[in-house]
């Protein structure tokens, strides 16, 4: 499922931002990033992607770099483009562990979801 570009509406349901430890954490926008990096095989591409800059992508990667105490992200050199970057096995792992969590929050929050849909729903009908 492709991810809205920074700024735009995203789909009803949890944002989720896990803290791992002080001063390290996970959220939508580091676990999108990483999924566009492994997408686009290129952090400037993946930043396009996403409507940052490069810069901010470079510096949301190498936080996640430095805290996790291996890289997510490798640069790969040569090729007919130049080279660009891939996940690590570390950066695959943080990211299939995040999409995990989040799609259990999902499933758990399910009903009280609806529920607030629901009433959303009726409360408009009553204008």
């Amino acid at each position: 499922m492709p991810k809205p570009a920074t700024g735009q509406a995203r789909a009803a349901g949890p944002r989720l931002r896990v803290v791992i430890e002080p001063d390290v954490a996970i959220g939508p926008g580091k676990a999108d990033l990483l999924e566009a990096i492994r997408d686009t095989g290129s952090i400037s591409a993946a930043g396009r992607k996403l409507g940052m800059s490069y810069r901010r992508a470079w510096l949301l990667v190498d936080e996640l770099n430095q805290h996790l105490g291996a890289p997510v992200v490798e640069a790969q050199t040569g090729g007919a483009k130049g080279g660009g970057a891939a996940l690590t096995a570390t950066g695959t792992e943080v990211l299939s562990r995040y999409r995990n969590m989040e799609a259990a929050c999902r499933e758990v929050i399910a009903g009280d979801v609806q529920a607030l849909r629901n009433l959303i729903r009726r409360n408009q009908r009553q204008k």
